[in-house]
């Protein structure tokens, strides 16, 4: 018999989520910063808009911040998290790379270079590679429908 009961999951401790975001941010800053730098380095400008820390840094933010929301609607509603989490988050990261392909095909920025665009494009990889790893451990852990049979190994 399977169970289509939606997993319990228990409360997630506020400041211990927030310290790990945090620091998941600051990680992911710093290493797009370091993704910027060689962006200039290899041709794109150091004045090109979305490659200054304030943009960078700001997408960062907003991008971890509205990860971190989606993953946990994912983990409170769907009856299988992991396997939702496990289609979402590649196919959010695929689609997050559309502006950066629009903008390298059109170029609707001033001073857009291929380097900029390939720059941009990491820098979402990055702060995605840093931000799931940071929410599974911001996350209490799933736990299996009181319903459902137990299984032993």
């Amino acid at each position: 018999m399977v169970s289509t009961a939606a997993p319990t999951v228990a409360r997630v401790h506020p400041a211990r989520a927030a310290v790990v975001l945090v620091i998941a941010t600051i990680v992911a800053i710093a290493l797009n910063a370091l993704i910027a730098a060689a962006a200039v380095a290899f041709g794109a400008s150091a004045s090109y808009g979305p490659l200054t820390a304030p943009a960078y840094a700001s997408m960062t933010i907003l991008g971890i911040a509205a990860g971190w929301a989606g993953w946990r609607l994912i983990s409170r509603r769907s009856a299988h998290p992991r396997r939702a989490l496990a289609i979402t988050v590649p196919v959010a990261l695929a689609l997050s790379f559309a502006p950066d392909l629009l903008l390298g095909i059109f170029r609707f920025i001033p001073g857009t270079t291929t380097a900029a665009v390939i720059a941009l494009a990491l820098m979402h990889v990055v702060t995605a590679a840093v931000a799931v790893p940071a929410y599974a451990v911001a996350s209490p852990r799933l736990e299996a429908p009181a319903s459902a049979p137990r299984k032993y190994a």
